[in-house]
């Protein structure tokens, strides 16, 4: 028999993680209309924008005008990435309600995309998550190339549980594993999580899987076997894969929605709503979102 919890928690991702792989240029204003449609849609936690320099992500260079200009719904949580103090300053003048910090569990990796060795990067993400708790914000961490690294390939999860302790040690109330590259198999899923089990609160546990070889959803339903509640998730497969030229990046909400739902699992998330502000950001992209229910919908 699947274990099918009545309830799932989705998180929306794609104004931070789907937009920031787009080359194309999207309008402040479009961003604020399109996170307003997503409140209206029964999500608790959309994740608008990342605190970082502009050089490195010049498609969330707006953060600051995004963070201020939305409507914000009663009892929906809206969170921001923060690389440090300064993108925390930032955040916090925004009133953002989480914070989330982020590194690797690869050491190449880490290196590529934060300049820093994982034990560099520790005490950098202290004094953010420190200061946010201080400031009475939650604070999320998220963890990379959790199933594969595109420099070291497959990551040992004794390495995931080093960096994952670290972080939960430094007080955050919530962590995300993610399959950066989209290279995870139900198997392994499967075997880092019995790994894991005992070991970390499951309760604080989100997985964030990519689509790039079609496993994600196969993936989620391994997870749910293992008790985690909560998925993050990028309307329409917003986003590509940095190191997979052409292949599809995040897992679709819409998709993911639609299966849990189909299951008897709960989200809360209306999926006409999704599939109308799928529709609007895939007209401002202009191009077609890869989600199965965009297509499905046509």
């Amino acid at each position: 028999m699947l274990k099918r919890p009545e309830k799932v928690t989705v998180k929306e991702v794609g104004p931070r993680d789907g937009l920031q792989n787009e080359k194309k240029s999207i309008a402040t204003e479009d961003k604020i209309e399109w996170i307003n449609q997503l409140s209206e849609a029964g999500y608790d936690y959309i994740e608008i924008s990342s605190f970082v320099h502009p050089k490195w992500i010049p498609q969330l260079k707006d953060a600051r005008e995004v963070a201020k200009g939305i409507i914000r719904k009663t009892g929906v949580t809206y969170a921001a990435l923060v690389p440090n103090m300064k993108g925390l300053e930032a955040a916090l003048e925004t009133n953002i309600d989480e914070v989330s910090v982020f590194m690797s569990a690869s050491e190449s990796h880490n290196k590529n995309n934060i300049n820093k060795t994982i034990e560099e990067t520790y005490p950098v993400l202290e004094e953010v998550v420190k200061e946010a708790k201080a400031s009475n914000k939650r604070v999320r961490g998220y963890v990379s190339t959790v199933f594969g690294c595109p420099y070291e390939g497959d990551i040992l999860p004794s390495q995931v549980l080093s960096v994952s302790n670290r972080l939960f040690d430094m007080g955050i109330d919530e962590l995300s594993l993610g399959d950066t590259i989209g290279v995870a198999n139900p198997h392994q899923v499967d075997e880092t999580l019995q790994f894991l089990k005992g070991k970390l609160n499951f309760s604080k546990l989100a997985m964030h899987f990519h689509n790039t070889q079609g496993m994600a959803l196969a993936n989620v339903l391994v997870s749910l076997q293992h008790d985690i509640q909560i998925f993050d998730g990028s309307l329409g497969g917003l986003g590509g894969c940095p190191y997979a030229k052409g292949a599809s990046g995040n897992l679709a909400t819409d998709d993911l929605v639609h299966m849990l739902e189909s299951m008897g699992i709960e989200t809360g998330i209306a999926q006409g709503k999704l599939l109308e502000a799928a529709s609007y950001i895939q007209d401002k992209l202009g191009k077609s979102l890869p989600s199965h229910q965009m297509h499905v919908h046509k």
